[in-house]
């Protein structure tokens, strides 16, 4: 996940409220519900020492959801009486929550709003294809293309003309699936598709899958189920879930490769609070990895103003000269070290199956810069 989103987090100090609501069902009554969740979250937020201003503030925010039809939900962060940044989620999360502490709580957005491949999906026929782009917020519009619409069907005579007609359906066919490949290739340069499905005939997917460029092949899924289908939805999904899953498993075992010596006995990852705090002050970190809630994304480490002024213990921090320090979770604390410095952070939750449980322990690591 790319977290350059969140820098304006760390532009400001804290204590910062972060919120995490549920806008995913939708009934006659969810209007009052969601009054009653802002009023709630608010209380709750104050009883943990919030100022009065920022309790406000989240309050307005959430009651202007009230009508929302967002599929998931949203997360608000806010200090000093204001909403600084309100992203949309990618999942709904498990409950409603508020947070009142010296770092915004971040660490949730890594399964809530992480891995969400965007998909273009192309419904082939052989006169051309329409494009939709879907995502976890939904699916859009993405354009259409229209081939040759003369001649596009076979015949079952053997007359000799009839052949030479034939011949020219299978000209229209396979200019068709050239120009459906050639817009569908724009299509993803300029949305930046993660995935590319193909909806439709055996024959005609086939067409266009084998025209796009190579450097596109790896992104393409053909789906079992046609336009037609209610199960079309599900493959979708299931693919969008499986592109998820890869990243996670393939970025855990370049951790599990890394983790192991070299034989000069350094290695190209760490994992544990102390080595991870250590290499984020000397900015070595060039991939996090968390499973959220795991035993170390909750434990206590202290904090400077600066992303890199961070100690296991705070007497550590006033070694390295920080005379102001403030206690943080760990997981938030090393999620605005790796924003300051550009790195990635991933959530491992979707790859600890696959490898048996082999994780970062504690459930914090990263892949480092240089050893």
């Amino acid at each position: 996940m790319d977290l350059a989103f969140l820098h304006p987090l760390y532009e400001h100090p804290g204590p910062w409220a972060s919120v995490y609501v549920d806008t995913s069902r939708h009934t006659e009554d969810t209007p009052h519900e969601r009054h009653l969740t802002a009023v709630a979250l608010a209380r709750d937020l104050d009883r943990q020492g919030a100022d009065e201003e920022t309790c406000r503030a989240v309050r307005e925010a959430l009651e202007e959801l009230r009508h929302s039809s967002e599929p998931n939900g949203r997360a608000l962060f806010a200090r000093a009486g204001e909403v600084v940044l309100d992203p949309p989620l990618a999942r709904p999360p498990q409950r409603d929550s508020a947070h009142w502490a010296p770092l915004p709580h971040t660490a949730p957005l890594l399964e809530l709003a992480g891995e969400d491949p965007v998909c273009v999906v192309a419904y082939i026929d052989r006169k051309g294809a329409d494009f939709e782009l879907r995502s976890s917020l939904g699916r859009q519009d993405a354009g259409s293309v229209t081939g040759r619409q003369w001649p596009v069907h076979r015949t079952r005579s053997v007359d000799w003309s009839e052949r030479h007609f034939q011949l020219a359906v299978e000209n229209t066919w396979e200019h068709n699936a050239a120009e459906v490949a050639e817009a569908l290739a724009a299509c993803q340069e300029e949305t930046r598709a993660d995935l590319l499905v193909l909806v439709g005939d055996d024959r005609e997917k086939r067409s266009v899958h084998e025209r796009l460029p190579k450097h596109l092949r790896d992104m393409v899924v053909e789906t079992p189920h046609g336009a037609g289908s209610r199960l079309l939805d599900e493959d979708v999904e299931r693919i969008r879930e499986q592109r998820v899953r890869q990243r996670a498993e393939r970025e855990l075992e370049r951790f599990l490769a890394a983790r192991a010596p070299d034989e000069e006995g350094h290695s190209g990852a760490v994992e544990g609070v102390p080595a991870l705090v250590e290499a984020a002050r000397e900015h070595r970190i060039e991939e996090l990895l968390v499973r959220p809630d795991a035993p170390d994304a909750h434990r206590e480490v202290w904090i400077g103003e600066d992303p890199d002024q961070l100690a296991v213990r705070r007497t550590d921090l006033k070694v390295l000269g920080e005379q102001n320090s403030w206690s943080a979770r760990a997981d938030d604390a090393l999620i605005r070290s790796a924003v300051a410095t550009g790195a990635p952070a991933l959530s491992v939750e979707p790859a600890a199956e696959a490898t048996g449980g082999q994780i970062p322990a504690g459930g914090l690591g990263a892949l480092l810069r240089w050893s």
